[in-house]
Order: C-alpha cells, then sequence, then structure tokens
C-alpha cells in the first residue's frame, strides 16, 4: 500500500511518527504555503530559516531514497494552504491512506481533522513523541490542581528520564540550582566566538524569494547565518556544550549591550523545527556534566528549560486550548506602541532589545521576560496585541509555546495559572543584570520627575491600579505592605507621572 505521509515545516526530523514506517513507494509531501507566512506577518528572518530547514531536510531525505514532494511557494499551481496542497497531492499519487504527525497548534489540527471527512482516503493522526510528556502523562499530572507549578511537574520529568538522578533523588542532592544562575555580567567575560555557516545555492534560493515576496514583513536578512540542516544543527549543539555551557548558568540572566546571544545556546529554533531532538541535547549536556566538562548549574538549568520549561508550557497550552488566547484577567486593554516595531524609543533597554530581534529574530529570555515582557505587563497592553508580537517576531516561535509564556508567564492574564505571581519589576532589575542603563536618558535611580526611569513609575502605577485583583496574593503581601506605607502625594505624583508617559505612547496599529 503506498501511504501519502505529510510533513509539516515545524517538523523536520528523521524520527517523526508519521516517518518512522516509511516504505518503498511511499511519498513524503512537504509544501511551503502562504497561509502560514501571514497569519501572522511573520519576521522575514523566521520565514527564510523555516523554508531553508524544510529545503534542506528534503534533500537529506531524497539523498536517503525517499520520494519527496516538495511544493515551493512560487509554484504557479500553489493553492496558498495546507488543506489545498494535501487535496492536490491525493490526486496526484492517489494513495491509499494519507498520514500525518499531530501539529503544534489548535488550528492546524483543526485542519486535520476536517481531512477526515473532506479526502476519500482514510487519514491518521499519530502522537508527536519527539516531546517527553504525552498530552496524556500531563492531564494525569495536572487532574485536580487548581494551580499548575513547572517546578513540581520538572520533578516528574526528571524521574521519568533520569536525567540528573541518583536512584530515586536529583544529583548532588538538589532539584534546582537556579540560585546559582542570577550573576550580571562581570567585566572582562568575554562570550565565545559562534560558529557561522556560510549560505547555499538553497538558501540563497529561499532568501531572494522572502525577500522578493515578504519585503514589508519585520526584520532584516542581512548576514544570514543560522544553522539551516541537520548536519549544521549538530555541529552548532556539539559547539555549544564545549564552548557555550560551561558558563551559560551563571550568566544566563545577564544582558549585555551590543552582546546578544552571550552564553546562551540558541538553539530553540532547531530544536522547535525538529532538525535536533530534545532529549538529544539533553544526553549531550548531561554527558558533559558527568566527564568534568560542565558544571552542575548550567547542565541542570539547560536541561530544566528543555524537560521542564518547554514541556511543561506544551502541556499547559493543549490542557487549556480553545480560548486559552482570550485570557485577560488583569483587563488590559492598551494598544501596544509603534516603537515595538522600529525600536525607537529612549528607553535604551527596550531600544536594544527591538533592534536585536529586528536583526536576528531572537531575544534570550530575560530580554523577552523582564525587559520587553515586563514593560507590556506594566504598562498593560492588550494580551491579544502582545502574543500577536511575540508569535511574529521569534524565529522559534509558535503558538504551543508562545500562547502560554506570554499569556501565563509575562501578563499574567491567566490570573495565576501557572505564574504564583506577576513578574513585575522596577528598573532596578534591569541595572542589576545589564549595562543598558549607563547609556539610557533615564536613571533607575531617580524615582519621580526629571529624568525618572519609567520603569520606576510604571511599577508602582500597575501595583496601585491593580491593588483590587492581586492584594490577596501571598506573594505581593510585601508590595502592597510597602504602598500603604508610602506618603500619599508620593503615589499620587507616581501615578500622575506614570499616566503621561503613558499616554504619550502612539500606537498607530498600521502595522
Amino acid at each position: 500500500m503506498a501511504t501519502l505521509r505529510f510533513v509539516l515545516g515545524d517538523q523536520l526530523s528523521r524520527e517523526l511518527s508519521s516517518l518512522k514506517d516509511l516504505e518503498e513507494g511511499d511519498v513524503v509531501l512537504m509544501c511551503e504555503v502562504a497561509d502560514e507566512t501571514r497569519y501572522v506577518r511573520h519576521h522575514k528572518r523566521k520565514i527564510a530559516f523555516l523554508f531553508a530547514a524544510m529545503r534542506h531536510f528534503a534533500e537529506d531525505l531524497r539523498d536517503r531514497g525517499v520520494t519527496v514532494d516538495y511544493v515551493t511557494l512560487d509554484d504557479g499551481d500553489n493553492t496558498g494552504s495546507f488543506s489545498g496542497e494535501l487535496k492536490r497531492a491525493v490526486a496526484r499519487h492517489s494513495p491509499d491512506a494519507v498520514v500525518v504527525t499531530e501539529p503544534g497548534e489548535w488550528r492546524v489540527l483543526q485542519m486535520m481533522e476536517d481531512w477526515r471527512e473532506e479526502l476519500d482516503v482514510p487519514v491518521e493522526i499519530r502522537p508527536d513523541d519527539r516531546f517527553v510528556c504525552s498530552h496524556e502523562r500531563f492531564e494525569a499530572w495536572a487532574e485536580g490542581l487548581k494551580e499548575l507549578r513547572m517546578e513540581f511537574f520538572y520533578r516528574e520529568m526528571r524521574k521519568e528520564t533520569g536525567y540528573l538522578m541518583e536512584g530515586d533523588g536529583p544529583v548532588e542532592g538538589k532539584w534546582n540550582f537556579d540560585h546559582s544562575n542570577r550573576e550580571p555580567l562581570k567585566q572582562g567575560i568575554t562570550p565565545p566566538e559562534r560558529p557561522t555557516y556560510s549560505v547555499d545555492e538553497i538558501t540563497q534560493e529561499v532568501l531572494d524569494l522572502v525577500a522578493g515576496r515578504f519585503g514589508n514583513h519585520f526584520g532584516k536578512l542581512d548576514d544570514f547565518d543560522y544553522p539551516v540542516s541537520r548536519r549544521q544543527a549538530l555541529h552548532y549543539l556539539n559547539w555549544f556544550v564545549d564552548e557555550a555551557l560551561p558558563k551559560f548558568g551563571t550568566y544566563q540572566d545577564a544582558m549585555r549591550e551590543g552582546a546578544p546571544l552571550l552564553f546562551h545556546s540558541h538553539l530553540s529554533g532547531l530544536i522547535n523545527c525538529g532538525l535536533i531532538d530534545p532529549r538529544e541535547a539533553c544526553d549531550r549536556a548531561e554527558a558533559a556534566w558527568r566527564a568534568g566538562d560542565a558544571p552542575i548549574n548550567a547542565v541542570e538549568g539547560f536541561i530544566r528549560q528543555i524537560i521542564g520549561w518547554r514541556e511543561f508550557v506544551r502541556g499547559v497550552y493543549w490542557r487549556e486550548m480553545p480560548g486559552y488566547e482570550r485570557s485577560n484577567k488583569l483587563l488590559a486593554q492598551r494598544k501596544l506602541p509603534d516603537f515595538f516595531w522600529t525600536g525607537e524609543t529612549e528607553l535604551n533597554c527596550l531600544h536594544q532589545c527591538i533592534r536585536e530581534v529586528e536583526a536576528s529574530a531572537y531575544n534570550h529570555h530575560i530580554q523577552r521576560l523582564m525587559v520587553l515582557g515586563n514593560f507590556c505587563l506594566l504598562c498593560g497592553f492588550d494580551p491579544r496585541e502582545v502574543q500577536e508580537w511575540y508569535l511574529t517576531v521569534y524565529h522559534d516561535a509558535y503558538e504551543w509555546v508562545e500562547m502560554p509564556n506570554v499569556v501565563g508567564m509575562i501578563l499574567y492574564a491567566d490570573g495565576g495559572l501557572f505564574a504564583s505571581k506577576p513578574y513585575a519589576a522596577s528598573a532596578n532589575y534591569i541595572d542589576k543584570m545589564s549595562d543598558y542603563c549607563g547609556n539610557c536618558r533615564y536613571s533607575p535611580k531617580v524615582k519621580t520627575g526629571e529624568g525618572a526611569c519609567p520603569f520606576n513609575l510604571l511599577y508602582w502605577d500597575f501595583v496601585a491600579r491593580n491593588e483590587d485583583r492581586l492584594k490577596g496574593n501571598p506573594r505581593m503581601n510585601r508590595t502592597y505592605a510597602t504602598l500603604e506605607r508610602m506618603d500619599a502625594g508620593k503615589v499620587e505624583t507616581i501615578r500622575k507621572e506614570a499616566a503621561e508617559f503613558l499616554d504619550g505612547l502612539v500606537a498607530s496599529g498600521d502595522y
């Protein structure tokens, strides 16, 4: 029986469930479709990365003798949708069955369910076993819990995978070494030089296509040098473990102007599209620790991001959908300002992060959470607009990972489903963990008046305006006790200056 196996752009793994029983005569369908490039106006670099990775993956399959039916975006007969291209492929190949691996996004799963009614051949939707935790396993863990906490989920995943375990307990007697991972970058600490990857003919064709078709999308394509093949991805993983992982843990929360990657792996895009399996990344990191080549705080922190946080947010996404994207417990409604697309703001921390994501489609997690995300939270930006921005600009962003991070972690819009309190902070945090404030017109030391950092004003304004919603949170007790002790005139001044700042934000809504 000939089977048509439909592989999506974030499923670029030879071990994909829909490919594991590939037989001679089967056809693998891959397609670049307009609908997936414009449901949000994705960063040019994100589109280029995925199309280049898809085309290299198709070549890898062909080199193994697999028949691949690959539809490019500029194919004159391209219908522009997954459904349209699957129907055309079924007509071309007359398969006995269609096999797919479940997608990462709710809307695509609905599409796949429709295929079972729309096509004249059976459609099998297989689980995505590239993840450590199945939907059923997550549901079993979460059942009956009013609040979901990643730390406890993570411990379960450690036990089940055996990573960094000694018998029934964690190595060195601790589950979490995060207390050792909060150091600012000291003078004289220099990040390692990263490998770059030359643009071959396949990638250049993609870059030309994206430049021509998506010239009005956010972002830049200059100096494209990211891995796009399985071979390059493995090289990058090995480089990270050997050169950057040893200091990743200590400085993972640090930020430095002009050094966007520091010791971060920059592997999330490769893992999320399938070029690197999450288990092999964890295997390499653990092996480095056991060999004495990387410290426990770095390796534990890296593995926690993968089998802890990554798996956790996926579980939350599928458990809470549909409807999770509409969460807005803090009733935030302000429009996202234009400078989130231009970077033209006098707040240097925001300027640096936005210009970096414009150039590379990447920020590390602290920039996303404690600079950009913190600002969005304090200002009260509409959660739907913030979700769309994060999904648009990052090359590793898919709805399953972006939405819970924005709704739950960044904006507290779900009312604390998995974040124990809002991740709100004043200018002091950014000043401690970065050198951004030294080149800013605002001072983190000034609380009100001329030169006061807006983060200071916005923090207390956020606390005051959300008192009815947050005062009952035990982790906010000290904050509200401090607010109650503040001089009433000082609070009035803070709120007045915060309002003036917020009213001065320009949001045209034209992007």
